[in-house]
């Protein structure tokens, strides 16, 4: 009998050489994700170029509040996601058809939670980030248009991860390109020709994040899924919605907990330096996002990849799908690292044409991006975790990275040694991080290990006790 796409898909996952699964699955998610940091590197080079300082220095402290509508969306989409994964190894349709209105429910009710207050306590926030003056004024009108559209914000990213945990990444990149596109044009045109300054480039991400949305909805509601999506509903299961809640809150706190080092870091940035070292650090963090986007890419591609296996017990693939991915990670963001490495001014001008660097400024670029290569692997261990439904662990580095690192050192060691301090103690930080989860993923191998051999002992028992049987014979 002809096997249907969706069980070619799940064959190719589970059998086909992993080299090819990878770059089958990842090309698309790491051009979908280079767009996505395109789209937010050029929102910071479009107000740096096109505005002044102040405006960069206002849009990047409401980044990271902004980002909390991303991480909302990571908690429903990377926790339907990765459960969604398991169940179309363990080819569970009944539960399936739960995880649409489940995940939708989440959204919903995540987003009113968290938009109305913010929009009311705006100014606070963004004052809590370090913004004064006319820095602060910025800040505040970007973040409010943001909060007016958060529904949306959450509810793109739902379904996009939900498509990717299909192993659909090819779609799930090109309904992620249309509102990209979009907010990559209207930017521009809102904030120069329209004349509405910083308010512009929010509206624009916003009408983004509305055809993103429509686009993704018209795929499920045109019956495209590989599984009954039930896209429509909006329903409560208990344990489907504790599953989703629990794997994907690593997701989630980890940008609660970027928030938290971002408050800290701000703040500590304003304290010891001047408005040009806030521009230059905005400035700084956004280069480095922007070369992490195709780690990105690799994350969302190794999830399907690690969560469809393991539902269906190859946990050998498991293994070497986290160690092929992770060498390949590295291998992509090397030259890229190199050229900031070599060339900081350069860097720096691409977002801040005016800014001349002095000799501190370049070595505390350098220092702040040395972590870079050991990135992948962390990226790359935060998804195999919850993939194969161990995201407790994910979860506990997340907070011990901010709340026990970030916190004391970034309100001690500034006022130490200065500026610098906030760049060596990143650094530092993410060393200790990487090997502390270097020793997770190790003892999740051997539970991996572990379990893979009680299976055996589990099938060769059961049949050898079928080959056992007492044979009645008549006398």
């Amino acid at each position: 009998m002809a096997l249907t796409l969706t069980q070619k898909r799940k064959a190719f996952i589970l059998r086909a050489p992993l080299g090819k699964v990878m770059w089958k699955l990842s090309i698309p998610a790491i051009f979908a994700m280079v767009l996505y940091g395109l789209n937010a590197f050029m929102d910071t080079v479009y107000i740096g170029q096109l505005l002044n300082e102040s405006a960069l220095s206002g849009v990047a402290l409401a980044y990271p509040l902004t980002s909390l509508m991303l991480g909302l969306g990571s908690w429903v989409g990377s926790g339907a996601g990765n459960h969604l994964s398991v169940l179309l190894g363990k080819d569970d349709k009944e539960e399936q058809r739960k995880v649409m209105p489940n995940a939708t429910l989440f959204t919903l009710l995540g987003t009113l939670l968290f938009a109305i207050p913010a929009y009311f306590f705006a100014e606070p926030l963004i004052q809590m980030m370090g913004g004064t003056g006319e820095v602060l004024d910025y800040g505040v009108h970007y973040f409010k248009i943001t909060l007016l559209a958060s529904f949306l914000w959450v509810y793109a990213l739902q379904l996009n991860f939900i498509i990717r945990a299909e192993g659909k990444m090819g779609t799930a990149a090109l309904i992620m390109a249309y509102g990209l596109i979009v907010n990559l044009i209207l930017t521009p045109i809102f904030i120069v020709y329209l004349n509405m300054d910083v308010d512009g480039a929010a509206w624009a991400t916003n009408i983004g994040m509305l055809v993103y949305c429509i686009v993704g909805h018209l795929y499920f509601q045109r019956g495209k899924a590989s599984f009954d999506s039930n896209i429509n509903a909006i329903g409560y299961d208990k344990k489907v919605f504790g599953i989703i809640v629990k794997l994907g809150f690593p997701g989630f706190i980890m940008t609660l907990m970027g928030l938290i080092q971002a408050i800290v870091v701000f703040n500590a940035v304003v304290q010891v330096g001047t408005e040009e070292d806030l521009a230059f650090f905005a400035a700084a963090n956004r280069i480095i996002l922007f070369l992490m986007t195709p780690l990105f890419g690799l994350m969302r591609a190794l999830q399907p990849v690690e969560g469809v296996n393991f539902g269906a017990g190859q946990f050998d693939r498991v293994k070497q799908s986290f160690l092929l991915f992770s060498k390949t990670g590295v291998l992509l963001v090397f030259p890229f690292w190199g050229f900031l490495m070599l060339f900081p001014q350069l860097s720096i001008n691409l977002v801040l044409p005016d800014m001349v660097l002095n000799h501190e400024d370049i070595l505390n670029f350098r220092i702040y991006v040395a972590i870079i290569p050991f990135l992948p692997f962390v990226f790359m261990a935060l998804t195999h975790l919850p993939a194969i439904e161990q995201p407790k662990y994910a979860s506990i580095i997340g907070v011990a990275r901010q709340v026990v690192f970030y916190v004391p050192v970034m309100l001690l060691l500034p006022k130490w040694i200065g500026i610098k301090g906030i760049y060596y103690g990143s650094t530092v930080i993410d060393v200790v991080v990487t090997v502390w989860l270097s020793y997770i993923v190790y003892k999740s191998f051997l539970q991996l290990e572990k379990t893979k051999q009680e299976r055996t002992l589990a099938e060769n028992h059961s049949e050898h006790s079928h080959n056992t049987k007492p044979i009645n014979r008549k006398i």
